[in-house]
C-alpha cells in the first residue's frame, strides 16, 4: 500500500511539470538567460526593481539559424515557464549575426540570480515586441536613434517624439547613436515632459565628447527665470538650477562614452557619473513647460542670461523620467547597457524534444479541465486504495478460512470444542478467519447452555436453532464488514464519466464561445481545446472502467467467502445434531478444560 500511494505521489508531482516544461509546442528552440546582479557578475549594489535589461546576440552566443529575419518569432519567459515577459527589439540582423533587445525584467534583485527562457523557431508567429509595455509607465520620453534621417521616435507610450532631426551615428554604444554638434535635438513642449515645482525627474543617456571643450550643454531646459541645465565643462559633467551651479566632481575622457545621470527629489538635484553618484545640489528643481532642447542651449527669456555652447559628440540611449529612479537602477543601466557587461549570461540553446499527441492535448489543457481531471484523479486513487485493501482483506480471509476448515475437519470425532481448546490455531487464523468467528459463537453459545444447567448430550432441536441463529448473526456481521466501502466503488463506476462529461461539456462550450469572441472559427483554433475537453471523458472512463473490473472481482470473492460461511453454518449444525442429537447417547460433547 505505501507504496502504490509513493508513486502515485510521484506521478502526481510529474505530469505538471512535463505539462509546463516547455512554454509553447509551437517554439522549436529556446535559450536560457540568467541575468545575475550579484557582486560577481553585474555588481549593481542594491535592487534595481523593475528594469529593461539589454541583451546582446551575436554570432559568438546565439547561432541565428532557426529565428525569423526579422525576430518577430522571438518570445521571452520568465523562469516558471508561464509568464511571458514583455520585449522590444533595437536592432536584429541576422546576416551580420548581432541583435539589441530589451526584455522588461519584473523585479530584478542582487541577492537572487534569475533565469529567464528566450523561445524562437516558430515561422508563424506573429511579432510582438513593443517598446511601449517593455518601458514602465515612469519613463516619458526613450530615445534609441534607430531611425536615420528622421526625427528620433519615442518608444514610450506618449509619444514624445523628437521635432527635428540629427544625423545619424551608426557603432554607437547601444547600435546607432545620434550625432549632435551644429542641429540641436529639440524635444516636444508636450504635457507628460512638464514638471511641477519640486516634481521628481530623471535624466540619464551615453555621451561621448569629440573634445573637451567649455560650457558644453548637454541638456537645457528654460522657462522664464526657471532654468535646468546639464553640461560639461573641460571634461566635468555638472547640473545647474536656477543659477546654481554643481561643485566639479568626476571627470569623463574625449571620445569615450560615459553614462551620465540627473535625478531629482523634493530636497535634491544629484549628478550621476557611470552609475555612481558625483555631485548634488541642495535644491528642488522649478516648474517647466516649454520644451527642451538637446546638445544645445535653449533659447534664454530672462535678459543678460549667458547662452552655453553647444556640445559637439555623439550621444545614445536617451531617457527622461517622471520619478527620481533608484540609485541601483542607475547603476545597473551604466554597467549593463555597455559592451562589457556580466548582468546576463547566456545559456546553451535548446531543441524542444518531439512529443506524442497526448502531450500537446495535455499542454492545452486549461484550468476548468485540470480542476475535473484532479477530481477524477482523487476518485481513482480513493477506488485503488479501496481495491487494493479489499483484495488483501479477502485474501487473508480465504487463506485463514482453508486453513481453519482442514483443522476443523481433521477434529472430526472429537468433541466439537477440540479446537477451542487444543490451541493449535495459530493466531493469525483466528484474527483473519471469518468461519473461526463462526465456530466461535456457537461454541460460546454451547458452553453458555451447559453452564446454566443443559443436557448437551441430548440437544433438543430448539437448542440447534438457536445456535444456528447466533452463527447466522455473525455472518450477516462479516458480510457487512466485507461490503464495507465498496459503494464507493459503485459511486466511481457510475458518477465518473459523468464527471468526465460534465469536463467535456464545459470545455467545449469555453472553445466556442473564445473561438466566437476572436473571430477566430478554423480548426486549428478549436481542435486543441476540443480535443482537451474530450480528454476529460476519456479521463472519466479510464477511472470507471477499472474500477468496475476491480468491482466485479472483489464481488466474486466476498460472494464466494459467504458461500463458505453458509455451508459451515450448515455443516456445523449438522454435525451437532449427528454427535449430540435430541435422545442420543453419546460420548461428553463438552469436556471441561
Amino acid at each position: 500500500m505505501q507504496r502504490f500511494l509513493f508513486l502515485l505521489t510521484i506521478l502526481g508531482t510529474l505530469v505538471p511539470g512535463l505539462a509546463h516544461a516547455w512554454w509553447q509546442p509551437d517554439w522549436a528552440y529556446r535559450k536560457p538567460v540568467t541575468v545575475d546582479a550579484g557582486p560577481k557578475a553585474g555588481a549593481v549594489g542594491g535592487d534595481p526593481g523593475r528594469i529593461p535589461v539589454l541583451l546582446r546576440l551575436h554570432s559568438g552566443n546565439f547561432n541565428f539559424e532557426g529565428v525569423s529575419d526579422n525576430g518577430a518569432d522571438l518570445r521571452f519567459v520568465a523562469g516558471d515557464d508561464k509568464t511571458v515577459l514583455n520585449h522590444q527589439i533595437e536592432q536584429f540582423n541576422p546576416l551580420l549575426g548581432i541583435a539589441l533587445i530589451w526584455v522588461d525584467v519584473p523585479a530584478l534583485t542582487a541577492g537572487t540570480p534569475q533565469q529567464l527562457w528566450m523561445y524562437y523557431g516558430n515561422p508563424k508567429a506573429p511579432a510582438s515586441g513593443n517598446g511601449q509595455r517593455t518601458f514602465d509607465p515612469d519613463y516619458s520620453l526613450v530615445y534609441h536613434f534607430t531611425e536615420p534621417g528622421v526625427p528620433s521616435r519615442d518608444s514610450t507610450a506618449y509619444g514624445n517624439h523628437a521635432q527635428t532631426a540629427v544625423p545619424s551615428l551608426d557603432g554607437s554604444v547601444i547600435g546607432a547613436g545620434a550625432r549632435l554638434g551644429t542641429t540641436p535635438l529639440m524635444l516636444p513642449a508636450s504635457p507628460s515632459l512638464a514638471l511641477a515645482a519640486g516634481a521628481p525627474f530623471t535624466f540619464s543617456a551615453w555621451v561621448r565628447p569629440d573634445s573637451l571643450g567649455a560650457q558644453q550643454v548637454l541638456y537645457a531646459r528654460r522657462d522664464g527665470a526657471n532654468e535646468l541645465l546639464i553640461g560639461i565643462d573641460q571634461g566635468v559633467p555638472f547640473v545647474q538650477v536656477n543659477g546654481q551651479r554643481s561643485k566639479p566632481g568626476q571627470p569623463i575622457q574625449a571620445a569615450q562614452w560615459s553614462h551620465l545621470a540627473v535625478k531629482a527629489d523634493k530636497a535634491n538635484v544629484a549628478l550621476y557619473v557611470g552609475g555612481r553618484p558625483a555631485v548634488s545640489l541642495a535644491t528642488a528643481l522649478p516648474a517647466f513647460s516649454t520644451a527642451a532642447s538637446v546638445g544645445a542651449d535653449a533659447p534664454p527669456v530672462a535678459s543678460g542670461t549667458a547662452t552655453l555652447a553647444n556640445f559637439t559628440g555623439a550621444i545614445d540611449e536617451l531617457r527622461l523620467s517622471r520619478t527620481a529612479r533608484p540609485d541601483a537602477l542607475l547603476l545597473a543601466d551604466a554597467v549593463s547597457q555597455g559592451s562589457e557587461s556580466r548582468l546576463a549570461v547566456f545559456g546553451a540553446d535548446e531543441q524542444q524534444a518531439g512529443k506524442s499527441h497526448f502531450g500537446f492535448i495535455i499542454a492545452a489543457m486549461p484550468l476548468d479541465a485540470w480542476i475535473v481531471v484532479g477530481v477524477l484523479g482523487l476518485m481513482m486513487v480513493l477506488s485503488w486504495i479501496i481495491m487494493i485493501g479489499k483484495g488483501r482483506s479477502y485474501g487473508a480471509i480465504s487463506r485463514a478460512n482453508a486453513q481453519f476448515m482442514q483443522s476443523f475437519h481433521e477434529a472430526a470425532g472429537a468433541p466439537l470444542d477440540h479446537l477451542s481448546r487444543n490451541g493449535k490455531l495459530s493466531a493469525s487464523v483466528k484474527t483473519d478467519s471469518s468461519l473461526w468467528r463462526l465456530y466461535d459463537v456457537a461454541i460460546d453459545e454451547m458452553r453458555r447452555r451447559h453452564d446454566r444447567g443443559y443436557d448437551l448430550n441430548a440437544v433438543s432441536n430448539a437448542t440447534i436453532g438457536a445456535i444456528r441463529a447466533a452463527m447466522d448473526g455473525v455472518m450477516v456481521r462479516e458480510s457487512e464488514r466485507m461490503s464495507k466501502r465498496m459503494i464507493w466503488l459503485s459511486t466511481t463506476i457510475e458518477g465518473a464519466p459523468y464527471v468526465g462529461l460534465f469536463g467535456t461539456v464545459i470545455g467545449i462550450m469555453l472553445v466556442f464561445v473564445v473561438a466566437a469572441m476572436a473571430g477566430a472559427v478554423d480548426i486549428n483554433s478549436v481542435a486543441p481545446g476540443m480535443a482537451a475537453a474530450l480528454l476529460c471523458t476519456a479521463a472519466g472512463l479510464g477511472v470507471a472502467i477499472p474500477a468496475l473490473f476491480g468491482y466485479n472481482w472483489l464481488s466474486s470473492r466476498s460472494d464466494a467467502i459467504v458461500a463458505d460461511m453458509a455451508v459451515f453454518v450448515d455443516e456445523f449444525a449438522t454435525r451437532l445434531a449427528e454427535e449430540q442429537g435430541d435422545g442420543r447417547q453419546m460420548r461428553p460433547v463438552l469436556q471441561q478444560a
